[in-house]
């Protein structure tokens, strides 16, 4: 069920529903909007990347409803009402991984897919990525990560290439546009 009252707290977990064209067109708790008939809604895919280079693969936990054990991006998430995107990453990156991570910068602001799962459960989503640096070690949230490896960037394109079905659909489909930026952002970081 939609509800396109405005949220009753910041704390509450719900996702922003959107039109085709970004505007945002309400609100619906995010444990009931993942289903085989998922609204367009606002998330974000963020990469996060050492100093040596090196970006942050992350194992989806067996316990996760949609694409359980499959290698993808650092984290993802859902922005909420009044909060920008760099507040979702830090709050994401906490829960998820443990860590900080510092200068968020959006690398593909127009990302958008829709991609079904095994299970019949549709993602649909506008979904800009991010590149994060990593601000010390990550300590996973189990009920989230199963499993992380840092990858150097060519390393995580030839996966791509020769084995996308290993990988979540968004993580196939966005590392071939993050070609050549990928390995920027340590640089670019204070």
């Amino acid at each position: 069920m939609i509800d396109s009252r405005p949220a009753q707290t910041d704390a509450e977990d719900h996702v922003i529903l959107v039109e085709p064209d970004g505007s945002p067109r309400g609100f619906a708790p995010r444990a009931t909007v993942h289903s085989r008939e998922t609204p367009l809604h606002l998330a974000f895919s963020c990469y996060v990347i050492r100093e040596d280079a090196r970006v942050l693969l992350t194992r989806r936990a067996l316990t996760k409803r949609t694409w359980p054990g499959v290698w993808t991006n650092s984290f993802c998430g859902h922005p909420r009402r009044g909060e920008s995107f760099a507040e979702a990453i830090a709050r994401h990156a906490q829960h998820e991984l443990g860590m900080r991570v510092r200068t968020p910068e959006e690398a593909l602001p127009d990302f958008r897919y829709r991609a079904v799962d095994a299970s019949g459960i549709v993602e649909n989503e506008i979904c800009p990525v991010f590149l994060a640096v990593a601000d010390g070690e990550a300590a996973p949230n189990p009920a989230e990560v199963m499993d992380l490896r840092w990858v150097a960037p060519a390393e995580l394109a030839s996966l791509v290439e020769l084995s996308p079905w290993t990988l979540s659909p968004w993580t196939a489909s966005q590392v071939p546009q993050l070609r050549g930026i990928l390995e920027r952002v340590p640089a670019s970081a204070p």
